[in-house]
């Protein structure tokens, strides 16, 4: 997977299609999917994303309250000895359900979100979209995941940042690539990237954008952490002209398409290890 920097999308397009083969791109910033905008891709199909959400018999509920002190997270309130169900804070957990003495709560799916999938040349290009007020971003990614068909190569795209949604976007890859830039505010986010991924286990590796920038602090924080740095882009016009345009700069430059190609070979060799 490609996450936690605003560099991602543009990394993670890129790569897949240098790739050349069939591969499986995920994009899952499911509150701002935006693969497409440089894939624009064929929608085939799109599904309905459901959580389970405890629903309230009042013919059967008796208000003791077990169901409201044993949740976690404070979806469930009382009030005139009505049951509320708070659905933005539910975790779906079912505690509530096995919990009530009466039957009284039952768990039911609820929408809250969608699962689009389509092709572009060799790329199979899959998205999650999460409805708008929804807050369930970590269910709907593992559900995109769940439902991955499983290439030879799958590509993450992931949330930025180290939030509960990008921990289950990159939970368990193979391999983990963090994209950064020369900057203080490249530098912190790495770190507590890096934090992240040591937490998990994952085996990981750093490419630099904006290398140009003066890169020298970047690897040797990078060399003093034990990370490997598979690959350096350069910041130019053509670059931002491209990004603007909703273009990919691996198919309008080949200096640009040959430093992909480069990295991508970095990437693979660290898989092979």
């Amino acid at each position: 997977p490609v996450p936690p920097l605003p560099e991602a999308t543009t990394f993670a397009t890129n790569l897949a299609y240098v790739y050349g083969k069939p591969l499986t791109l995920l994009d899952c910033d499911v509150e701002a999917p935006n693969v497409h905008l440089f894939l624009n891709p064929k929608w085939d199909i799109s599904l309905e994303a459901t959580v389970l959400t405890p629903v309230v018999d009042e013919s059967k509920c008796i208000s003791c309250g077990k169901c409201k002190s044993h949740c976690r997270f404070g979806a469930i309130l009382i009030l005139n000895k009505k049951v509320l169900i708070l659905s933005e804070l539910c975790h779906s957990c079912g505690a509530c359900e096995r919990i009530c003495p009466t039957g009284a709560l039952v768990e039911k799916p609820r929408i809250v979100g969608t699962i689009d999938k389509g092709t572009k040349d060799h790329i199979q290009v899959m998205q999650g979209k999460l409805y708008v007020g929804e807050a369930r971003s970590s269910a709907l990614i593992e559900q995109l995941r769940d439902s991955e068909n499983h290439s030879e190569l799958t590509i993450i795209d992931a949330p930025p940042g180290t939030s509960c949604s990008t921990i289950s976007a990159v939970n368990g890859v193979d391999y983990l690539v963090l994209v950064t830039e020369p900057t203080p505010l490249g530098l912190n986010d790495l770190s507590l990237s890096l934090e992240m991924a040591k937490a998990l286990g994952l085996k990981t590796g750093v490419v630099i954008n904006k290398a140009d920038l003066g890169s020298a602090p970047l690897k040797e924080f990078c060399e003093s952490k034990g990370v490997p740095i598979l690959g350096e882009i350069k910041f130019s016009k053509e670059l931002a002209k491209a990004y603007s345009q909703g273009l990919l700069i691996t198919q309008v430059d080949q200096e640009y398409e040959k430093q992909f190609r480069m990295i991508l070979e970095s990437i693979l060799e660290e898989l092979r290890k």
